[in-house]
């Protein structure tokens, strides 16, 4: 009997040392003396500074392995540009996150060693995600990063809102998974394989495409709408954003949905590609929805993190204008579109996670009165961050929204474009409204607590220099998200 070949391991470095790490630090984190309030803060914060650790190790390892497109495990598993590019954002927006996830976690009495593992597994997920070339390997990464995900949700177990959020996730989670599988079995019903390349053929050169095929897209469609909280999928995010703890609702505003988004244009533009025809339309509806619904419900919130998950659905229909657009310009400009959403976010989050009172957490828009008197360099990073979502120049957030535009009008999405700067102008309302509460409002009678905690002080001075310095030096990440793009075409 012949002995299998042994795969190629090396496209795979990154993913197999992110599953020993995490393995690793489970145990390490088991075998700890936690049975003590002490041994547990130790035990979690061991596991935190050797998670963030793995993940910068991880990040280095993706560099290492980069340059050429490689195929391996039977052609399931691919690392090429556009992955190597997608992995960089999702180590930076995990390591960012367990850095500032720690401070908070102590403080609310919710630190356990668990957090940075699942954060581990979760991450590891959208790695194999942005890897996948086939059906299969597509589903195993989006079910590891989602099951890590419903657990993060809920991971605050003393808190109603917290297991209510991870409910809410996991039943409507199970569904979108349900519609995705349903599709990819559709696929593969009517092309005869999961494999990415096989599928591109079948549905190559303009043949007659089976009804099967566009309806197993429709629904697979669908289920990565859901994964990247694009509108009418979207229900499930403020509820979710809101009741989950504020380090876990800023991971999940970063990196799932850079993961969720590169996936969305992996498997549209590679296997689906000829069928553009097809899909474009129902891209340019699900985009203009989310711009509507992200510019307009935002406006009503009073809680901070609802904001924020209305304001990322509104990101996500921008970063959708891209895809629709179908070609190499677009899918550059969604990546830079990322890259600057993936800073943007966690300076805002590093702000919304330093807003305590009286040592207890504050998630209002109100308790941001009197800010910029009591906090004058908090206020500014989150002005600057504020201004930059609005998409104001000479901020990054900016040239995320011109580079998308641009490729929409040389593609002639007029329509699409104009609707763009038009919900682009309203959302500008609810984010200047945060500058002017912390600016002209009067402080309560409590000021927020001072000084910061040193890990968020590092993360918002990194995050507000990359926003603030953009316009000055863009040529690395645009040239980068270029070569991204034309591995994929």
């Amino acid at each position: 009997m012949a002995m299998a070949a042994v795969p190629n391991l090396t496209p795979a470095l990154p993913e197999i040392f992110l599953a020993i790490a995490a393995m690793t630090l489970l145990m390490l984190g088991v075998f700890q003396n936690w049975a003590t309030p002490e041994g547990q803060v130790r035990a979690s914060r061991m596991t935190s500074g050797l998670g963030v650790l793995a993940l910068v190790l991880a990040l280095v390892l993706v560099f290492t392995v980069s340059g050429t497109t490689l195929v391996t495990f039977e052609g399931l598993f691919v690392s090429d540009a556009f992955a190597t590019y997608a992995k960089m954002l999702i180590l930076l927006a995990s390591a960012f996150s367990l850095i500032l996830a720690q401070d908070w976690l102590e403080k609310q009495g919710a630190h356990r060693f668990e957090f940075a593992v699942l954060l581990m597994f979760a991450t590891l997920g959208m790695m194999m995600m942005v890897s996948a070339n086939s059906l299969l390997s597509l589903y195993m990464g989006l079910e590891l990063q989602s099951l890590s995900l419903y657990v993060l949700a809920a991971f605050h177990r003393d808190d109603a809102r917290s297991s209510e959020a991870g409910l809410k996730y996991f039943v409507l989670g199970a569904l979108a998974s349900g519609m995705l599988l349903y599709g990819m079995s559709m696929v593969y019903g009517f092309t005869g394989s999961t494999d990415f390349a096989t599928i591109a053929q079948a549905v190559h050169g303009g043949n007659t495409i089976p009804a099967g095929v566009v309806i197993g897209l429709v629904f697979m469609m669908a289920g990565l709408s859901f994964k990247v909280s694009a509108v009418p999928f979207h229900m499930w995010t403020p509820d979710v954003y809101e009741g989950a703890p504020t380090p876990v609702t800023a991971f999940f505003a970063v990196a799932p949905k850079v993961a969720a988004l590169a996936l969305f244009l992996r498997v549209m533009v590679g296997p689906f590609g000829d069928l553009s025809g097809q899909w474009q339309q129902v891209v340019v509806v699900i985009s203009i929805l989310s711009m509507f619904v992200g510019s307009f419900a935002a406006i009503a919130q009073s809680n901070i993190k609802r904001m924020m998950a209305y304001s990322s659905i509104g990101h996500v229909g921008y970063a959708l204008v891209g895809l629709a657009v179908a070609n190499q310009a677009g899918v550059t400009g969604v990546l830079v579109y990322l890259t600057i959403y993936v800073f943007m976010n966690v300076g805002a989050f590093s702000c919304i996670m330093a807003m305590r009172r009286g040592g207890r957490a504050v998630e209002q828009i109100g308790d941001l009165g009197g800010l910029g008197k009591t906090h004058p360099a908090m206020a500014a990073a989150l002005a600057a961050m504020m201004f930059s979502m609005a998409g104001i120049p000479p901020l990054a957030g900016f040239f995320g929204k011109l580079y998308i535009f641009l490729a929409a009008i040389e593609a002639q999405l007029y329509t699409l474009a104009v609707i763009g700067v038009l919900t682009s102008v309203v959302s500008a309302y609810y984010y200047i409204r945060i500058i002017k509460v912390m600016y002209f409002d009067e402080p309560g009678i409590e000021p927020l607590d001072s000084p910061l905690p040193k890990s968020i002080t590092v993360v918002l001075g990194v995050c507000s220099a990359f926003i603030l310095l953009f316009f000055a030096f863009p040529t690395p990440v645009i040239m980068a998200a270029d070569a991204a793009a034309a591995s994929l075409f």
